[in-house]
């Protein structure tokens, strides 16, 4: 009885391992370049992603980006827009369901680190500030 338990125990382990999905995570990305990248593994229906905010009225601001794991919930594979004080934004929503693809480009300088409110705002100033040129 007891190794009948033991291989129901390891096959069951061996079913949660085989479909946990391993994707990129970074919470803000600037000019391409991941300021905190690391990985994460997902839950039960999820899958990666990589959503990417774009700012049509500034043209040379490549936008920000952020990575991780999110409930496959039908919003993936999605392009929505919206304002944020007065600016118009475009967000890109991709998920896919392998490991690790959602590719990231890592940046190695720790000192470069801030937070999305910092990177947001810088945003909003540049395009404020963009306009009044």
């Amino acid at each position: 009885m007891g190794k009948l338990f033991l291989c129901f125990v390891v096959a069951v382990a061996s079913l949660a391992l085989v479909e946990s999905l391993t994707c990129n995570k970074c919470s803000v990305s600037v000019f391409g370049f991941c300021l905190n990248g690391d990985n994460v593994t997902c839950g039960t229906n999820e899958v990666c992603y990589t959503g990417k905010a774009t700012f049509p009225s500034i043209s040379s601001f490549g936008g920000f980006s952020n990575q991780g794991c999110r409930a496959n919930d039908g919003f993936c594979n999605n392009v929505s827009n919206g304002t944020l004080l007065g600016v118009r934004y475009i967000v890109d929503l991709n998920c896919c369901s392998t490991d690790r693809c959602n590719s990231v480009t890592l940046n190695g300088a720790p000192s470069t680190k801030m937070t999305f409110t910092a990177a947001i705002t810088g945003a909003v100033l540049a395009s404020v500030l963009g306009s009044k040129l």
